[in-house]
């Protein structure tokens, strides 16, 4: 994917747009590429935001666009499953916190950088008063795993929703998606909600397979390494072709494993979308950005919900019923069982989803200069 270069009708022409995902794991921050593509395509200046691994992975795909310091959330995970709600919890009063930081951040940076327009992956507080802004989610429904708490979840979600000019749902709309009830509910927000359909950094290509295998690791710690340390004992002896990529884009030393498996602590979109092309089966975490990867390049795959994400593991239930992907748990994981599972899985080509709808993003653009006319 690149940039296009400059088009006839330009309805981003003269608009500065600022992008900033949420910093929980690298998923917000990959899915958001194609839409900066998006936005560079229609002639919009954009302005990233971010900090750590979301800024290591989107300085290196758009080394010059300009990019503005913003803490994260940096939220922390339990290495037990039955603590990861409580986990998660204790750390309500400091995410309440960064969220009145990022909100009040916005109000400078909107006024300092002249910004035209918001997009906010996730980011609670980067709504604006008089700037247009929109909110990116497919978590319409929140899975937490308990009912009672789901409509909690949804309603607190919801109350931060409604402070946006929109929300728009990295999803396809009809009966035939990716993300399943937690896209698609009865109850909406107050705000337009709009479904942009599916996105992804890579196109399809046709590359000779050279690998048996590619795992591809992601998440928040201390998943990451555990599962990381699961796997590594398990392909020491493969005796085939492996890649592993580690999801660490920040770090700058690596692991020697052997003749058969290469090692990278990260791959740049074109990289990474090439190794899994060449791949017979991928591994990785049911991460939503990662599923709508393997959806679009229409990759077998073996997907392992990180414990405790009740979001991961209900998609990978989701997903096995719809016959799209092959999942199985972390606990007891077995690599030479799951490969000889999920070959008797895969006996069809799977559909792949449309991509990003770029009219969405242009129509927005057209919009906030309408905006800008009036005023």
């Amino acid at each position: 994917m690149g940039i296009i270069g400059e088009k006839i009708n330009n309805p981003g022409k003269g608009l500065r747009i600022l992008v900033a995902p949420l910093d929980w794991g690298l998923g917000h921050a990959t899915r958001c590429i194609p839409v900066i593509y998006a936005f560079i395509n229609a002639g919009a200046s954009v302005i990233l935001a971010g900090e750590a691994a979301t800024e290591a992975i989107l300085k290196k795909e758009f080394p010059i666009l300009n990019f503005l310091p913003l803490k994260g959330y940096n939220i922390k995970y339990s290495k037990h499953k039955r603590s990861f709600f409580l986990k998660l919890l204790s750390q309500a009063p400091r995410i309440k916190k960064t969220i009145h930081y990022e909100h009040k951040w916005l109000r400078k940076v909107v006024k300092d950088q002249k910004i035209d327009g918001v997009i906010s992956d996730n980011r609670f507080g980067l709504y604006h008063s008089t700037a247009p802004t929109v909110y990116i989610t497919h978590q319409l429904h929140i899975e937490t795993g308990n009912p009672w708490l789901n409509k909690i979840a949804q309603q607190i979600h919801y109350n931060y929703i409604n402070r946006f000019s929109q929300c728009w749902v990295p999803d396809a709309e009809g009966p035939i998606n990716l993300a399943g009830k937690l896209s698609h509910t009865d109850r909406l927000p107050i705000v337009p909600v709009k479904y942009m359909g599916v996105l992804s950094r890579f196109k399809k290509q046709q590359l000779v397979v050279t690998n048996k295998l590619l795992v591809v690791l992601s998440g928040p710690e201390p998943q990451r390494s555990i599962f990381e340390n699961m796997i590594l004992l398990q392909i020491k002896d493969f005796g085939e072709p492996v890649v592993l990529v580690r999801g660490l884009p920040a770090q700058t030393a690596t692991l020697s494993f052997g003749e058969n498996i290469q090692v990278f602590n990260h791959l740049s979109s074109n990289e990474l979308s090439q190794k899994i092309q060449q791949s017979e089966m991928v591994l990785a975490r049911a991460g939503y950005s990662t599923i709508m990867d393997l959806a679009i390049l229409q990759q077998k795959a073996i997907l392992v919900p990180t414990p405790g994400q009740a979001e991961q593991e209900y998609l990978a239930t989701y997903l096995k019923q719809q016959q799209l992907f092959y999942t199985c748990l972390q606990d007891k994981f077995d690599l030479k069982i799951a490969l000889k599972e999920s070959e008797a899985f895969y006996k069809t080509e799977k559909l792949a989803p449309g991509g990003l709808n770029e009219n969405l993003i242009n129509n927005w653009l057209t919009d906030i200069q309408k905006i800008k006319a009036s005023q």
